[in-house]
Order: C-alpha cells, then structure tokens, then sequence
C-alpha cells in the first residue's frame, strides 16, 4: 500500500505530497493523520536551525490538489466525522506557524477543506482552469473550520460572501479574490512554485522566523481557543440531520 503522505527534501525544501491521487487526494482520516505527523517532523526539523528545512511546498499528487473532505466512508459515524474535522484544523494551525515559508502548489481542485489548505500557507500557486472555493453550505455543511483562515486571507467581507453563497470558482476568479498568490499556466505550475521556493530559501532564516512569528501574533494565528470552537461547530452541523439527509443523497 502507497504511503498516504510523501515527504521529499532537497536543496532546503521540504515537499510535503498527499498521495490519493485515486481519490483526488480527498481528505480521509488515514491522510489527515498522516499529514499532521509530517507536518509536526518538518516543523522540527525547521526548528532545529538547520539549513535542510527552509521552506515548505505543499502539494498533492496526481491532477487534483485536494477535493475536499473524504466523508463518504464516514457518513454513519459522527465520531469519525469529529476527528477529521479536529484533525484538520490542527493540521492548518500547524501548517500556519511553521517558522518557514509555505508555499501551496493547487492544479486541478481546491474545494472545501482542500481550499481552506490553499488558504492557510503564505503563497499559493494555481491555474486559471483549477476549481476553487467553498461549497460546504450547500451540502448542509458548516464551513467554520475553514472560515478564520479565510478571514485572513481575503478580510471578513469578502470571506462572508464566499462562504455564505457557496459553489465553486475558476482558479482565475479564485487569483482574483485573494485566494491564490500567483497565477500561473498550468503547464509552468511546478517549475514556478520551485523558482519561488529557492528564492525564499535565501532569505536569513532568523529573520523569517521572527518575521512568521510576529505576523501571526497580530493576525491572531497563534490563538487556540476559536480554532476548537470551529472544529467543535462543524461537527455538530455535519452531524445533524440536514447534512446526513443532503450528504446521503450524493454520496449513496
């Protein structure tokens, strides 16, 4: 069996892979376990002041970056449900305070928790034929894990009416609204996700450090308290009887 989650380091990158390409690199329990163990030895690694970890690259493997929660195997279990979405908001505050700079690499899909990964790093590449955004409304679903990090992004105006109206977007509208950094032709998506990284890599690495640090201190990323409450909302939302009833009904 492939391992979930591929870690590659080189040249003072770290690239963290998801790898369900099979599954569109949907975000299951398995995976979500997987990547907030990779993410927690890359963070130290970074700490340790070696010059082996400088930036992160997050990527997932295959056509599509991420397509969101994987809660078909988990529809039954609310449980299980709870997990992933606690899992995943850990994995975004871990992703968040890494003392490095993060780079998201987005070809073919960022949906849902998927756009809340392409959200949450520093820089994020994509496309203007990818499919980004927020349609967790329209499943019954409470998009609160997702809804600090965009908040941050894009400012609470913006982020309401994207997460209140729901569906989906080109990667182009999505470049447009804030979501992504750059926007690139598809076919140059890895090689200029790789020009950013080795510049970043020659920045001083105290420097950075300090810099990440005192952003997320003002921006409120280092807070705990409404990244739990938002795991706690959307498992009570998607365990409810309008979010099975909706979920059900395509995913049968």
């Amino acid at each position: 069996m492939p391992q979930l989650v591929q870690v590659k380091i080189a040249d003072g990158i770290a690239t963290l892979m998801m790898n369900r390409p099979e599954a569109r690199n949907a975000l299951s329990l398995e995976l979500i376990v997987a990547m907030n163990e990779a993410v927690e030895q890359i963070g130290k690694q970074a700490k340790s002041g070696s010059d082996n970890v400088r930036v992160m690259i997050l990527a997932g493997a295959g056509k599509v970056f991420c397509a969101g929660m994987d809660l078909k195997g988990v529809l039954h279990d609310p449980k299980a449900m709870g997990e992933m979405l606690r899992g995943l908001s850990m994995f975004l505050r871990r992703v968040r305070r890494l003392p490095i700079p993060t780079i998201a690499r987005v070809q073919g899909a960022a949906v849902g928790g998927g756009c809340g990964l392409m959200v949450v790093t520093d820089f994020a590449f994509t496309h203007a034929e990818a499919k980004v955004g927020y349609p967790e409304v329209d499943l019954g679903v409470c998009p609160a894990v997702v809804a600090p990090w965009l908040i941050k992004k894009i400012g609470p105006g913006r982020a309401r009416a994207m997460l209140l109206a729901g569906g989906t977007m080109t990667g182009k509208a999505g470049f447009e609204a804030g979501l992504a950094s750059h926007l690139v032709n598809e076919k140059e998506l890895e090689a200029a996700t790789l020009q950013l990284a080795n510049s970043l890599v020659k920045g001083g690495p105290h420097a950075m450090a300090v810099t990440k640090q005192w952003l997320n201190e003002l921006d409120g990323s280092m807070e705990e308290a409404p990244f739990e409450k938002a795991a706690e909302l959307s498992a009570q939302v998607i365990a409810g009887e309008e979010a099975q009833s909706r979920l059900r009904a395509i995913l049968r």
